[in-house]
């Protein structure tokens, strides 16, 4: 049976090869949306596919604007009645050479709104046997976070509403040079991504009777180390990296196994392998 299939942040690196590989695996008559806020980058990327003998199909979405990801969301509604695949990947950079105050905000709105709008408009849309993944990263677990500052995440006792509320706040204390008296580790890298596992968290959880029943599956991807211009600055050492294609099939296994092989429902995975929430 064809499959309807959605990759955010699709024009580039991992984005990119996940939209070649849904391509490349999934029934014929399937269609994959390249997803990308510049329609012309998001064009390029498609005829590149194009030329290879794929056929994506081009989505242009800023997950940073309410109104794009409901538009957007209305659509594939209309056309296709649900959809199947949601890679929730679309991410802001960090630049080294500009003071972390100064994109805090953007890469918050990008990151983490945009996770939760992306949540909202398209996990309702979920057919049986759908995936709804955000793409995280292993700095996305409790772990790496002050234990003063667990009780904000806790997925049991806060909703989607109250992760926002926290980042916002957060955003307002990293402008001001708060962050750290309130315990927050230096890097903004970190809460962002503990931010979007935690929003995973609590949307498995209310949904986790429906899901069970449905064979649907939420969840977050830790890619691991991708050889990409967005993680470049950041490592002196990438000879293990992967390339986008290598950590593109490791990562969408998750879209084609049955939702028990393995139990990954409401989880943190890399590599076929659970990272602990704490």
């Amino acid at each position: 049976m064809s499959k309807i299939a959605l990759v955010t942040g699709a024009n580039q690196g991992l984005g990119y090869a996940m939209v070649a590989r849904l391509c490349q695996d999934l029934p014929a008559g399937s269609t994959v949306y390249l997803a990308a806020r510049d329609p012309e980058r998001g064009e390029a990327a498609a005829a590149s596919l194009r030329a290879q003998g794929l056929q994506p199909s081009l989505a242009q979405l800023d997950v940073t604007d309410d109104a794009s990801v409901e538009a957007l969301a209305e659509a594939v509604a209309r056309r296709h009645r649900g959809i199947d695949i949601v890679l929730s990947n679309a991410a802001a950079r960090i630049a080294k050479d500009r003071p972390q105050a100064a994109q805090v905000r953007t890469f918050v709105d990008t990151n983490n709104h945009g996770t939760y709008r992306m949540i909202r408009a398209f996990g309702p849309l979920l057919r049986d046997g759908g995936r709804l993944l955000i793409v995280a990263s292993a700095f996305g677990s409790l772990t790496k976070l002050d234990p003063r500052l667990h009780h904000l995440f806790d997925p049991a006792a806060r909703s989607l509403e109250d992760i926002e509320r926290v980042m916002d706040e957060y955003v307002e204390q990293v402008e001001h040079g708060e962050a750290e008296a309130h315990h927050w580790p230096a890097w903004i890298n970190v809460p962002s991504k503990i931010a979007q596992v935690a929003s995973m968290k609590v949307y498995a959880r209310q949904r986790r009777d429906e899901a069970a029943q449905r064979g649907i599956v939420i969840a977050a991807l830790c890619p691991g180390l991708v050889d990409t211009d967005a993680s470049r600055p950041w490592f002196n050492d990438m000879s293990s990296a992967q390339s986008p294609a290598d950590a593109a099939k490791n990562a969408l296994w998750i879209c084609t196994q049955p939702a028990a092989s393995p139990p990954v429902y409401g989880e943190l995975v890399q590599h076929r392998q659970i990272i602990p929430w704490m």
